[in-house]
């Protein structure tokens, strides 16, 4: 003997999709579809969004100031605070372009780079291609590969072996 369901409070959360208008006429809802085009579409946008994203994210912190005062001056408009408020905006605004990068942006695509370097021999070959440089030149490069290989786990302890 098992237990019983516990089916007390059923709820219909939509009708079928022949379900009948208030005339008797049959109608098909496409909302489904609908919702689903909508989604997909969005996904579409933020994937559009991201490489700007990418480019002012280390801009933020000359434009978020930046544009609050716009923004406020766009508000209080034609006060005399709007005034004072419109002039700093636009010079943060219009210097965050001139602002450096991140930093970590050049090693993230040199790292995304190098990963395509995934066998022995392709490593060896590049290894040996670095060589030729000094180490101050190559230094970074030389970073991420042996970052890389002890994430991938190829490196050799004397002591321990393969882990």
């Amino acid at each position: 003997m098992g237990l019983r369901p516990q089916r007390r409070n059923l709820v219909v959360w939509r009708q079928s999709a022949g379900s009948a208008d208030r005339h008797g006429d049959q109608r098909i809802t496409h909302s489904g579809r609908f919702r689903r085009r909508v989604r997909l579409g969005m996904r579409l946008a933020l994937l559009g969004l991201l490489p700007p994203a990418r480019a002012v994210r280390p801009r933020w912190k000359a434009l978020l100031p930046g544009t609050v005062l716009l923004v406020t001056a766009a508000v209080l408009h034609g006060s005399a605070a709007a005034s004072i408020m419109l002039l700093p905006g636009l010079l943060l605004v219009m210097s965050a372009p001139l602002l450096p990068g991140a930093p970590g942006a050049r090693r993230t695509e040199l790292e995304r780079e190098l990963a395509e370097y995934c066998t022995n021999a392709q490593r060896t070959d590049l290894e040996a291609t670095l060589d030729r440089y000094p180490d101050d030149v190559t230094r970074e490069v030389r970073e991420v590969l042996s970052w890389q290989a002890a994430a991938a786990g190829n490196i050799r302890w004397p002591a321990m072996g393969r882990r």
